[in-house]
């Protein structure tokens, strides 16, 4: 049986991707030098659901165990010393 199709969405800054609800599965982060941090949460103003320190000058990779983060629409709260961050979703 096959399960939801994955999607992708790939943002430079703060804000809403705009995917309405959705389970968050992965997130690439690719960062700049300094002290990079990625906050995500549930729609503006919401919960936090993913707190992120990362090394700087790096790519990085985190996969979400089990059924992902649920959410109400994908939002970037912080966005320190990244250039990009690619969310996949379901």
């Amino acid at each position: 049986m096959a399960g939801s199709d994955v999607k992708s969405k790939r943002l430079t800054g703060v804000g809403s991707a705009g995917v309405g609800p959705a389970r968050i599965r992965q997130v690439q982060i690719k960062t700049t030098t300094g002290t990079p941090r990625l906050t995500l949460t549930d729609g503006n103003g919401g919960e936090t659901v993913l707190d992120m320190d990362l090394d700087a000058d790096d790519t990085h990779s985190v996969n979400i165990p089990d059924e992902g983060i649920r959410v109400s629409d994908i939002y970037i709260e912080t966005f320190t010393a990244c250039t990009s961050v690619t969310v996949f979703f379901s």
